[in-house]
């Protein structure tokens, strides 16, 4: 007698065995219930989370055949633990070029016053400016402005960005910056007293930056106010230290900054 199998479904009726795909940072695919086709971010026990073209989040289990990755149903799966994550986005919220070199610096520069606020530039946008080639140069002071852009002489492939501490109509550092009239130079500023209030509340643990009486040293007040140690220079790098990215700045510090890269990076942005 013969034997015959239990299952008597032709061959090709039977479904074909779905996939399984490691969730690894970076793969893109969609989630077929909701429609929601993103990146993968973050796989932790029984989740995924995407990250979709316009920055928005979203957690989905990982159920058997769940999402879709070029249009064929596949089963994510967590990563082995022995795989290393790699930071999807830099400080800045850019898009990380894992294993990218430093590009050849550019002939433009950036200027930025202030050491505390170059050492703030460097930590959010280091990443991104050595990828773009665009050097940061310390400006010890508004006032030396003019005389640096003279001797920097910023043409069409020699574009100059400067940021300024503090930029308000009517100051003398505004009328400064307005003096710099070069269609290849463009300057821009912040309206915080010091770099140290472009840094949320929030980081460092505080409700808000507390008012300085006029005429007194405003770190030197803020530390009395908080009640952290009159050493501004320590009290600095612990701040620095609270940023981990943009989401700990003031929006109105990270729309100058991304301007002055776009400026020197794109040959046909023009100031306005």
């Amino acid at each position: 007698m013969r034997q015959y199998s239990p299952d008597l479904t032709p061959p090709w009726k039977k479904p074909k065995p779905v996939p399984e795909v490691p969730a690894e940072p970076g793969l893109v695919v969609e989630e077929p219930g909701t429609g929601f086709c993103g990146a993968v971010i973050r796989c932790e026990a029984g989740t995924v989370t995407l990250e979709d073209r316009h920055g928005k989040h979203r957690v989905f289990p990982l159920e058997p055949s769940g999402f879709l990755l070029e249009g064929r149903v596949v089963t994510l799966v967590r990563p082995p633990s022995t795989t290393p994550v790699r930071p999807s986005r830099t400080a800045s919220g850019s898009v990380a070029v894992p294993g990218a070199r430093a590009r050849v610096a550019r002939a433009g520069r950036i200027y930025v016053e202030g050491r505390h606020d170059a050492e703030l530039v460097e930590k959010v946008w280091g990443d991104d400016l050595r990828v773009e080639g665009v050097v940061v140069e310390y400006l010890g002071g508004v006032d030396d402005l003019p005389s640096i852009v003279a001797d920097f002489a910023p043409g069409p492939d020699a574009r100059l960005g400067v940021l300024v501490d503090h930029l308000v109509p009517g100051t003398k550092e505004w009328r400064i910056a307005e003096s710099v009239t070069s269609e290849h130079a463009l300057v821009v500023g912040h309206p915080y007293i010091d770099i140290w209030e472009a840094v949320k509340p929030s980081a460092v643990g505080i409700e808000a930056w507390p008012r300085v009486p006029r005429g007194q040293d405003w770190k030197t007040g803020v530390c009395r106010a908080v009640g952290w140690p009159e050493n501004t220079g320590a009290v600095w790098q612990a701040i620095l230290k609270r940023v981990g990215s943009y989401k700990d700045l003031e929006p109105e510090l990270l729309g100058r900054v991304e301007e002055l890269i776009d400026f020197v990076t794109d040959p046909g942005l023009t100031p306005l």
